[in-house]
């Protein structure tokens, strides 16, 4: 990739020929001994065509063939997908933090058992799994009858249905913690940070719905980064989708430090994130989530309309082999004795 960035950007001022024939590509034999796919040239980005172009040096740094450009292409092109993932990569790290921490504050006995508040997480996993197996058993096989896609829908499609979630489960968050204030103050809870008269269960919908939004972008976001990535690729591809993790959990910790200080300065001098969650305004947070929630999804939605999904390659190794020799078979003419030619 970095060999057709510079290839590139030293060709700068070099014209693109108008006939993608004569960019610089290699033999369809040396693909093969490595087990690869050529792959033809394409319009997009296409500035970095002038890596292929011939002015007469060889170097790797200076021409790169085709190929090469267009695997640097497609994963240049999931950038864009990738920074509109790293707001819903956030929602995890609310799981593990904010949301248990909402639970230390409500009745959390059933009978004389006592529910530890992080083990609400585990609806997480399970709404999940269950969603996984609803989606791939019945969702997939509605939705190929009216999109007639075999995935039923696309890959962005169902990562933008998880986003989507992610909305609905903020506003309900927002909306579950503003009732549990109202409560914590009507018993007079507010200064001393008690236990609210709630059980722990009202924090269950937002938990099984996460599983559900995970079901959609977490399972959609790892395929597509691999599935669209090039052969040789998948692995930095797989890299993706971690890193959209990595970026999301930094990100959680700068909004979260970053609300809690401008709260503090232009608001009532304690911020909307306290220690005393009764005394804070953690709907509010959530609210400001929601919001951020929805503004990615229309960055996302512009985001996936100008998206080139990868074409489609046959993983078969016989169909490469027939169409190598279809391309490097000579027809052998001999001229005999009476001036006919004779084709074999």
């Amino acid at each position: 990739m970095s060999k057709v960035i510079v290839a590139s950007l030293r060709k700068w001022s070099v014209p693109i020929p108008s006939d993608p024939k004569e960019l610089y590509e290699l033999d369809l034999e040396e693909y093969s001994k490595k087990g690869k796919f050529r792959i033809d040239s394409t319009p997009t980005l296409r500035i970095l065509n002038k890596a292929c172009v011939k002015t007469g040096s060889t170097s790797p740094w200076m021409l790169c063939p085709v190929t090469q450009v267009e695997e640097t292409k497609q994963m240049l092109r999931m950038i864009p997908i990738l920074i509109a993932t790293f707001v819903p990569s956030t929602m995890i790290a609310q799981i593990n933090t904010l949301f248990v921490k909402q639970g230390t504050t409500l009745d959390r006995h059933i009978g004389g058992f006592h529910i530890p508040p992080a083990s609400l997480a585990g609806f997480v996993t399970i709404s999940m799994l269950v969603c996984v197996v609803i989606y791939d058993r019945y969702f997939v096989k509605i939705m190929k009858r009216w999109t007639k896609n075999p995935r039923g829908v696309t890959l962005l499609q169902r990562m933008g249905i998880g986003i989507v979630f992610h909305i609905i489960i903020m506003t309900i968050a927002s909306l579950v913690e503003r009732y549990r204030l109202s409560v914590a103050k009507s018993h007079g809870l507010v200064k001393s940070g008690g236990q609210v008269p709630l059980t722990i269960f009202i924090l269950l919908p937002q938990f099984v719905l996460m599983g559900t939004a995970d079901a959609f972008l977490e399972v959609a976001k790892i395929e597509f980064f691999y599935d669209q990535a090039p052969e040789i690729m998948k692995s930095l591809g797989t890299s993706y989708s971690m890193t959209s993790l990595g970026v999301g959990n930094f990100l959680s910790s700068f909004l979260l430090s970053t609300v809690h200080r401008i709260t503090k300065k232009h608001g009532d001098n304690q911020g909307w994130i306290r220690n005393n969650l009764n005394a804070s305004h953690l709907d509010y947070y959530y609210a400001f989530f929601a919001i951020l929630n929805l503004l990615n999804f229309i960055f996302f939605l512009v985001m996936t309309k100008y998206y080139v999904y990868k074409a489609e390659v046959s993983d078969s190794m016989e169909v490469l082999e027939q169409e190598l020799r279809g391309a490097t078979s000579t027809v052998e003419a001999s001229q005999n004795t009476d001036g006919f030619v004779t084709v074999r």
